[in-house]
């Protein structure tokens, strides 16, 4: 069995986890999270642990046991504390601005770039360069920076464009005589 199937999920204090069928839903503070559990997969809860197991002895049963119990230890996480990622944009000119649900980004393109903010998460702009990311499913965290980001991914040579704030830009020597 997957070594981290074997690992339960603790489920905390404020976090109320239902499973009806395939479905798994978690309440908490930060919102409501759900996931359709795989077929061949058993999940058993005891008082506050949940705890996983392949229905047969098939590799990919195995393998699935602990992709589920990753996914049901996100949304747990998500529901209670929640995620939060930042973006820096770096570059002459390049800024960032907030209006209502709409991210205003001027990247040095020939037209600013709006992004339409989806529903379930908070962005703001602690300053002109600097955007901050929350919500509680770490999948959608994860999919809008990457939206922001392919808008002007970092280039080598002088490392301008949008970026993680822990991202290490690999910089590339310019060409010689």
């Amino acid at each position: 069995m997957s070594r981290i199937a074997k690992q339960p999920v603790e489920i905390p204090s404020g976090v109320e986890v239902s499973i009806d069928g395939r479905e798994l839903s978690a309440k908490g503070p930060k919102g409501n999270l759900s996931v359709t559990l795989h077929a061949s997969v058993n999940v058993t809860q005891d008082g506050n642990i949940l705890s996983f197991s392949p229905r047969d002895d098939e590799k990919s049963s195995m393998a699935l046991a602990g992709t589920m119990r990753a996914v049901v230890n996100n949304i747990v996480a998500g529901v209670s504390t929640g995620y939060e990622k930042k973006l820096v944009l770096v570059g002459v000119g390049y800024r960032v601005q907030l209006q209502g649900k709409n991210l205003k980004l001027s990247l040095g393109l020939s037209h600013p770039v709006n992004y339409a903010v989806p529903e379930g998460i908070e962005v703001e702009t602690p300053s002109a360069t600097e955007i901050t990311v929350r919500g509680c499913s770490k999948q959608q965290v994860g999919q809008v920076c990457a939206e922001i980001r392919a808008f002007r991914p970092p280039e080598p040579y002088k490392g301008k464009g949008v970026k993680y704030l822990d991202e290490q830009i690999v910089r590339k020597d310019a060409k010689k005589k």
